[in-house]
């Protein structure tokens, strides 16, 4: 008897248990003379259900979770029998938190096996690149515009412009760059998309290097990724093998190559200069703008700074049209967002879903409320600087401009659930003590406002001239706000100023303190 089981190889499977179940299964099967063919697909997003087991049928597949190498025995016995196990899930499109998803970026997590180029193109991989070639360049970026994509790093920048810059600007040589520095609280989207769909980094990449006149790319990853980097790795040598890359890129008059580059793990190199200065071999420090990179970026050349979530969603757009993605969303906001739930939720994990779904539906419906059972008292949506909402805002639309209209931001789609113990006035230190820690210290306004501020709140949290030093962190967050040279200053001020204003009991106040930073 031979079969084909699906146990991830993703890192957060792996971290509780799924390499150990793997092994399970094959000596479960060694002992009963079974050969089991086993696939360490990419997760399907599922984490509270990992590791979860899939094993294909004539019907589809079958899910199991969560197992554990103690289950394996009597779950194999159960397969080879027919009967019910107590861990069955049921057919895996059917289990409800994946059905209700519109998964256009993440179509193939979890399905294909991410280290076979022949399963990528059986479920419709390099069909993008094959439109973009057929259309030619100045199509291609117009497909991208109309799209109405934007960047899924956190600025929400039209992606489709910024490739039109890069496009009209005159040089010999110009670069694609690719951000992996995924280091915001609560999020993996990048992580799980490289490790679970590697090949859709590539065929994106190649298409904007085509699109826009590039013939080098570099994707730049986080050196806390060690299974991605590998991933991504081998996925490259493939595709340089089979002539998806190098020289006549799928027999077209194109030439584009990439490579791998792994930075030290500093969070400020998650602004696009930061990391162009890591890529030049220089420490992460942020540039002044102007010059955009469009303009003179990875060594004063041309480039396209995109996030993995951008670009890993260029091809469905040029393999589908650009009419087919603009149809989901809202407003501005297009297509749909990887949103990644953590913290203390009971269904985390990676929910992909068109732009429009309120904040209480991701939390309640979604997430299922909080891990621990007792209320949720606040969310903080886009990272450590993203700001805290209370549930009188659970009725905001996840939209770029919807949350700016609340003092918000998306950011790369994370979203952190706290229970009603939490300590918002902690919490509004822990911001400003990150960014005295992570600031790459070239501006004034990041580098001592952050340690001023930390100071400031202390002082609040013990009761000192508390009116005073109230009107001393407002002021102070503005002057961050503004006066600093990247987002890493400008945005701390987001979780400070919206706890202090949806959470004045936690700072010894009876009524909303300030208004929130405008």
């Amino acid at each position: 008897m031979s079969a084909r089981f699906f146990i991830p190889g993703d890192a957060g499977a792996v971290a509780v248990g799924a390499d150990e179940v793997a092994t399970a299964f094959e000596a479960a099967a060694t002992a009963k003379g079974l050969t089991l063919d086993i696939v360490r697909n990419g997760s399907r997003g599922l984490y509270w259900l990992e590791p979860m087991v899939e094993v294909e049928t004539a019907a589809g597949r079958v899910a199991y979770g969560p197992v554990s190498a103690d289950d394996v025995p009597a779950l194999l016995e159960a397969m080879l029998a027919g009967e019910p196990h107590a861990l069955l899930l049921g057919p895996t499109e059917e289990i409800p938190w994946l059905k209700r998803q519109t998964r256009l970026t993440f179509a193939r997590c979890g399905i294909v096996d991410p280290r076979s180029l022949e399963d990528y193109r059986a479920h419709g991989g390099y069909k993008g690149l094959e439109n973009a070639l057929a259309l030619g360049a100045e199509a291609t970026i117009e497909a991208v515009v109309q799209s109405g994509l934007r960047g899924r790093g956190g600025a929400g920048f039209p992606t489709g412009i910024k490739w039109r810059t890069v496009a009209a600007t005159q040089a010999e040589q110009k670069y694609i760059v690719c951000n992996a520095d995924e280091g915001d609280s609560g999020t993996f989207a990048d992580r799980m998309i490289i490790e679970g769909d590697p090949f859709v980094m590539i065929e994106g990449m190649t298409i904007s290097g085509i699109a826009v006149g590039a013939t080098r790319g570099y994707l730049y990853i986080r050196s806390e990724y060690p299974h991605a980097v590998a991933r991504m790795e081998e996925a490259i040598r493939t595709a340089r093998a089979a002539g998806y890359l190098g020289r006549a890129v799928a027999g077209s008059a194109f030439d584009f190559d990439m490579e791998v580059r792994v930075g030290a793990g500093a969070y400020v190199c998650g602004e696009e200069t930061a990391l162009l200065e890591s890529l030049e071999g220089r420490r992460g420090v942020v540039r002044a703008k102007p010059p955009l990179p469009a303009h003179k970026g990875l060594f004063g050349k041309p480039t396209v700074i995109n996030n993995v979530i951008s670009l890993a969603t260029v091809p469905i757009i040029l393999a589908e049209g650009a009419a087919a993605y603009r149809d989901f969303g809202m407003g501005r906001s297009r297509g749909t967002m990887p949103i990644q739930i953590a913290g203390n939720v009971k269904h985390g994990g990676l929910y992909e879903v068109a732009f429009g779904v309120t904040l209480g539906e991701l939390v309640d419906e979604i997430g299922g409320g909080t891990a621990s059972g007792r209320p949720v008292r606040a969310v903080q949506v886009g990272g450590p600087l993203g700001a805290y909402f209370p549930r009188a805002l659970f009725d905001t639309p996840f939209d770029y401009e919807a949350f700016a209209g609340k003092d918000g931001l998306i950011g790369h789609g994370g979203i952190v659930v706290f229970d009603d113990t939490v300590d918002m006035a902690k919490q509004a230190r822990f911001a400003m003590e990150f960014c005295a820690l992570e600031s790459c210290g070239k501006c004034t306004p990041c580098r001592i406002g952050s340690t001023r501020g930390v100071e400031t709140v202390d002082r609040i949290m013990r009761g000192e001239d508390r009116e005073k030093n109230l009107v001393v962190l407002e002021d102070l967050c503005h002057t961050m706000k503004f006066g600093s040279l990247c987002a890493l200053g400008g945005f701390t001020p987001y979780p400070v100023m919206s706890a202090l204003h949806h959470f004045p009991e936690d700072f010894g106040a009876t009524t909303p303190v300030l208004e929130a930073a405008r």
